[in-house]
């Protein structure tokens, strides 16, 4: 039986607030703990923590990602994942959360809380104490990232751009502390690149396409290892 105009309306108007709906949902990110891993092949303490990242990275709400580090290389074996920009990232972490200097295994939540890792139930216990970032929304589509406005403390944030792997990777270690063992890595970053700085007003920056399958994350931060505000993932 063929619809009156009124109900053909009616449906139009349905869809059209699903799409409006979809889009309000795109534009705001959802609000995530993100849980980065500091590892290293060559560090004998590291596998249980890379073990410990790969229960959690499927968690609704968590983006996680291990950042292989490069200062264990001489103990023989050199990270095949590993980035002086990684290390870099690390160091900054640092006196913040009151360390001295870096170390493996380390996880930072949200940029402003660490644990080792190592134990079991520590990097959940340590999520569920941190809780989510809350800061500007953000978004990732039509090429672009999206940061809205808001209130940036101190006056401005870095914003990142995180090219990872998303899944579990096996690499087989051949000397070192890990000879003969091949370790299980989940969501390995691959590149690290600072887009710009976002000071409270809304703005947007070109997303070049991922290349070679890697997935994307952004992260808006406070300076010098501070904070993470907000973060998003395709």
């Amino acid at each position: 039986m063929p619809r009156s105009p009124a109900r053909k309306l009616l449906a139009v108007s349905s869809l059209g607030a699903l799409a409006f709906a979809a889009s309000l949902g795109a534009a705001a990110a959802q609000p995530l703990s993100v849980v980065e891993l500091f590892t290293s092949q060559g560090c004998s303490s590291c596998p249980p923590a890379n073990a410990n990242l790969i229960k959690v990275k499927d968690r609704p709400g968590v983006l996680a990602l291990s950042f292989n580090v490069t200062y264990w290389d001489y103990l023989g074996w050199k990270d095949t994942f590993g980035k002086q920009e990684f290390t870099q990232r690390q160091v900054s972490y640092e006196p913040p959360l009151g360390h001295d200097g870096p170390f493996t295994p380390q996880v930072v939540i949200n940029g402003h809380a660490d644990v080792v890792g190592a134990a079991p139930g520590e990097i959940e216990r340590l999520i569920s104490a941190t809780g989510k970032t809350g800061g500007p929304s953000l978004s990732l589509e039509g090429g672009k990232v999206a940061v809205g406005a808001g209130a940036a403390p101190g006056g401005k944030a870095d914003v990142w751009l995180v090219r990872y792997t998303k899944g579990v990777v096996q690499v087989p270690v051949a000397r070192g502390e890990n000879t003969g063992r091949t370790l299980p890595h989940a969501n390995v970053v691959h590149a690290l690149e600072k887009l710009g700085n976002w000071t409270g007003n809304a703005t947007s920056y070109a997303l070049p396409a991922a290349p070679g399958g890697l997935s994307t994350a952004v992260l808006v931060q406070s300076p010098g290892g501070g904070p993470i505000l907000a973060a998003a993932t395709n």
